[in-house]
C-alpha cells in the first residue's frame, strides 16, 4: 500500500511539474521561476523547445516509478529495476540544484516538490 501511495504522490507531483513546463513552452511568462530566474517573463524560443523535451523526459520518468510500483507496464520489469535509480540520482540533483539556486521563488516552490520526487522515488527503489 505504501509503495503504492508513493508512486502515486510521485506521478501527481511530476504531472503538476509537467504542466508548468508546459506552460513555460507556450509561452507563459513565468520565467522567474525556473533556472534559477535566468529568463524572466516568457522563455525565449530553445528554452521552450528544451521545456518540450524536458516534458518527454519527466513522463519517461513517471512511467519508470509508476512501472516499478507495479502499478503499469508489467513488461518493463527488469528495466525499470535498473532505471530507477536513475529516477532517484535526477531527484538527488534536482533537489540540490533547487536548494542552491538564487531564485528565491524556485527554492520555495520547487525545492520541496523535488524533495517529496526524492523521497517518493526513493521508497519505490528500495520496496
Amino acid at each position: 500500500m505504501f509503495l503504492f501511495i508513493s508512486s502515486i504522490v510521485f506521478s501527481i507531483l511530476m504531472a503538476i511539474v509537467i504542466l508548468f513546463q508546459a506552460g513555460l513552452a507556450v509561452g507563459m511568462p513565468w520565467g522567474k521561476y525556473a533556472m534559477g530566474g535566468k529568463f524572466p517573463g516568457k522563455y525565449p524560443a530553445p528554452m521552450r523547445v528544451a521545456c518540450l523535451i524536458q516534458i518527454v523526459v519527466l513522463t519517461f520518468l513517471a512511467l519508470i516509478v509508476l512501472s516499478k510500483s507495479g502499478n503499469i507496464l508489467p513488461g518493463w520489469f527488469e528495466f525499470v529495476n535498473v532505471a530507477i535509480w536513475f529516477v532517484v540520482a535526477f531527484s538527488v540533483i534536482a533537489t540540490i540544484l533547487n536548494l542552491i539556486t538564487r531564485s528565491v521563488w524556485e527554492r520555495r516552490i520547487w525545492a520541496p516538490v523535488s524533495l517529496l520526487l526524492l523521497l517518493t522515488s526513493l521508497i519505490v527503489a528500495i520496496a
